[in-house]
């Protein structure tokens, strides 16, 4: 999953995120022990792990999907979960054929605990990108 590290980063003990959430190693917060250390095995394990699951999810929601779409997707689902990607507009305007909106709709995940994070709208913005990839700019699809 190109990218996870760049915006997760990449911490060795369990914390909690921003939100309270326990999170370790590249954004991971699946079974987190705060304060627990993950060795570098650990960590890579851990994610290549969760890159198939939020993967897995978004190709279960979204079945027409690949290439840079897939990837931004995916990418989404690691930082928002699979369930949040399943019900996001995301998804329905993927479903409805709709590509672009569905590229658009990325900027909507730029919060966390309500509040817009600068970190988020980067991120964002780098999706976007990855799932605009080989869109015709002409095309409203």
């Amino acid at each position: 999953m190109g990218g996870l590290t760049q915006w997760e980063g990449k911490k060795n003990v369990g914390y909690l995120d921003i939100v309270g959430i326990p999170t370790a190693c590249v954004g991971d917060t699946n079974n987190v022990v705060v304060g627990k250390f993950y060795s570098d095995a650990e960590c890579r394990a851990r994610l290549e792990q969760q890159a198939i699951v939020h993967v897995s999810e978004v190709k279960r929601c979204t079945p027409s999907i690949g290439g840079g779409q897939l990837v931004a997707a995916g990418l989404l689902a690691y930082n928002i979960g699979g369930a949040a990607y399943c019900k996001s507009t995301v998804d329905r305007m993927f479903d409805a054929g709709k590509i672009r909106a569905g590229c658009d709709a990325f900027r909507m995940w730029n919060k966390a605990g309500g509040k817009v994070v600068r970190g988020l709208v980067n991120r964002r913005e780098f999706e976007r990108t990855l799932c605009l990839q080989g869109i015709p700019a002409s095309t409203g699809r």
